[in-house]
């Protein structure tokens, strides 16, 4: 294959995850780029990197004409389009089609007959796919549909047929709300996919998602890779996804695989796809829909089976047929996947963006892959997804795979930019995940217990002073005892103050023990009646934490501190990322607390609630900011008087920049 060229039609991980495999199929490969990304990974890692315009996808990664030219350009024989932009776009195989150019995936007609979801259903009907009791008919009129409401019956869930991701969705529960839920549907559909055709569906009360992979060549031979449980989702959006699914029966994962298997022979599939189904309590399947392209799950599939579905997507398109019986295929283990998102899980899911000023990913783990798009120093964007990677841990069984995704996910450290990586964590350690009680309302269900960190406040503040201190001493034993902030001195206790800020800004004291064997000790008061002793051992930014409380549990911990200038010292423990600051009257006070208000993300200035030299309530909101079509208030820390703006009402700011200078009242000696 040395004389083919591959171009991927995308970015971020998926670019760079089918990099490899075309370099190890030998492969010459194109990466395409927006403005944006032009100093991402997977550019580097093409053979060749072609720009194709600025950083909003619209023009740049879904305009098919700038996809069509790179290709021309550089004589590619072949086309990728990972998942997500062009990935189902019709128009693009048409066009691959015309100039010669084989498109890694499936033709048009498939692709057309599962992109409108009325249609699929009939489809699948006529195929004897089981499908959810419902209506998918032409007849729009709010009154027909209402009528076929009541036929099949509440809850019923309304539908946009050309929806996808969650939007154009409701579920009603009362008769007197569908009218209304109807009208808002429609005008969603219609404002987001330009029809507002919906279809209705009997809802499916705590069902989970199971999807069946399957592939198809082009002679007639087509395959099921058994099935994945994507229930964990958030928003309608995948989270966690595992497989094989846990707790099926034979005979319901037997049954599920062959519907998947009709499913795609009613439509003629080429390629690899995804036939994905409503799980009920009772046991019985539904058809939900076929993502007609490469899943960002693929991966789990990839470990219980040993193939790589990127690889047999190629050789499908090249002609290659499948060469494996459906019983020489088997499940060995169990696998799962975490997808690393830049948001805020403790600001309501906030999106977060960019500079990444410290990354250490956990890669060279047994039974631990990393599918990253992102590395040290690269300024992530507000203009795309924001899954930065996924992390795919592979088991003899799921216990074993979820002890190593959770020791994956603790291991991974990503600085500059809150992440969702401690809520990761807390659903894995989660009993009823543990335990397989698993459905799509899962963090909805637990939500009062998911939204609670591993380290809390008081923990983080006492770490966070630790972190510090540690950042000061020198690694290797000094017989000069002004070498170290210990506070030494002939007689007392050597306690000193120092004032940590994380939200607010706490006084602390501590008194830091000289120095035993590999072990440092120190004392914290100041956060509550029973001031804790820790004590830790480090190697460079990494160190074991002993933390004793009096008539309060020993508890052991791994921690990592690193330096962050100017924000101070970032650490990571249990999954958590945060972020403190300490005035230390023996440093230098440039990181004392200026009174700034600086931008939680990359974004831009939408409103502005204040002027200067305006006093202000505590939690009076003073400046809005938006990214990702989402809009975030900051408001007063205290009352108090905004001194300076440094914004105006549609500037666009880098995460940290500074907003407004506020004084506190009290502040002013």
């Amino acid at each position: 294959m040395n004389d083919l060229t591959l171009l991927i039609a995308n970015r971020g991980e998926i670019a760079a995850r089918i990099i490899r495999t075309a370099r190890r199929m030998g492969l010459r490969t194109v990466a395409v780029y927006s403005q944006a990304d032009r100093d991402a990974p997977f550019v580097a890692a093409a053979d060749q990197a072609v720009a194709i315009g600025p950083a909003p996808a619209r023009e740049s990664y879904l305009d098919p004409e700038r996809i069509l030219r790179a290709a021309r350009e550089t004589g590619a024989d072949l086309i990728h389009p990972g998942y997500g932009f062009l990935s189902e776009s019709t128009e693009l195989v048409r066009r691959c089609e015309d100039a010669g150019i084989r498109f890694v995936g499936p033709g048009t007609d498939a692709i057309a007959a599962m992109g409108d979801k009325t249609a699929a259903k009939r489809l699948m009907e006529d195929a004897g796919v089981p499908l959810v009791p419902g209506y998918h008919g032409d007849d729009q009129s709010l009154d027909h549909l209402e009528s076929e409401a009541r036929r099949i019956g509440l809850p019923v869930l309304i539908k946009a047929s050309a929806g996808g991701g969650g939007k154009g969705m409701r579920v009603v529960r009362e008769f007197s709300e569908l009218r209304n839920a109807l009208d808002g549907v429609k005008r969603e559909a219609s404002a987001a996919f330009g029809n507002d055709q919906v279809l209705l569906e009997r809802f499916v009360d705590q069902p989970r998602h199971v999807e069946v992979q399957v592939l198809f060549d082009h002679h007639g031979n087509g395959r099921h890779l058994f099935d994945r449980d994507c229930s964990i989702q958030r928003r309608h959006q995948k989270i966690l996804e595992e497989a094989p699914a846990p707790g099926l029966t034979q005979a319901t994962r037997d049954a599920m695989a062959d519907a998947a298997l009709r499913c795609a022979h009613a439509i003629g599939y080429r390629n690899a796809g995804t036939v994905e189904f409503l799980l009920g309590p009772d046991g019985r399947f539904y058809f939900m829909e076929m993502n007609t392209r490469l899943q960002v799950e693929h991966p789990v599939t990839e470990a219980i089976t040993g193939l790589d579905l990127v690889e047999w997507q190629i050789r499908i398109a090249l002609g290659d047929p499948l060469p494996w019986p459906q019983e020489a295929l088997a499940i060995n283990g169990h696998a799962m996947e975490a997808r690393v998102y830049a948001e805020d899980p403790d600001q309501g899911f906030l999106p977060t963006s960019g500079r990444i000023q410290y990354l250490d990913e956990p890669e060279n783990m047994a039974g631990i892959r990393i599918d990253s798009g992102i590395a040290q120093e690269l300024t992530v964007s507000n203009h795309y997804d924001p899954m930065l990677a996924k992390v795919i841990t592979h088991g003899t069984d799921r216990h074993a795979a979820i002890s190593r995704l959770r020791g994956a996910l603790m291991r991974y450290h990503l600085g500059g930019f809150p992440t969702n990586i401690g809520y990761l964590c807390r659903i894995l350690d989660h009993d009823s995940f543990i335990n397989s009680d698993l459905q799509t309302h899962f963090v909805e269900q637990h939500e009062a217990d998911l939204v609670k960190p591993a380290i809390t406040g008081e923990i983080a503040l006492a770490l966070g002073l630790l972190g510090w201190l540690w950042l000061q001493q020198p690694e290797t034993a000094s017989a000069d005892p002004w070498d170290a902030l210990t506070g030494w001195r002939l007689v007392g206790e050597p306690w000193q103050r120092a004032e940590v800020h994380h939200g607010e800004r706490h006084t602390l004291e501590y008194a830091l023990q000289l120095r035993t064997g590999d072990w440092h000790q120190v004392r914290v008061r100041g956060l509550s009646d029973h001031p804790p002793t820790l004590r830790w051992h480090r190697r460079g930014h990494q160190g074991t934490v002993l933390m004793e409380s009096p008539g309060r549990c020993r508890r052991e911990l791994s921690l990592t501190a690193i330096s962050r200038p100017p924000a101070g010292v970032t650490l990571f423990a249990e999954g958590e990322a945060w972020t403190v600051r300490v005035n230390h009257p023996e440093m230098d006070l440039a990181e004392a607390d200026t009174g700034n208000l600086t931008a939680p993300m990359h974004g831009r200035v939408v409103a502005l609630h204040c002027a200067a030299g305006e006093r202000a309530n505590k939690g009076q909101p003073l400046v809005v900011m938006e990214a990702m079509k989402m809009e975030h208030t900051i408001t007063a820390p205290a009352d108090g008087t905004v001194t300076e703006l440094y914004c105006s009402e549609g500037d666009s700011l880098s995460s940290g920049q500074t907003l407004l200078a506020f004084e506190p009242d009290g502040d002013t000696p």
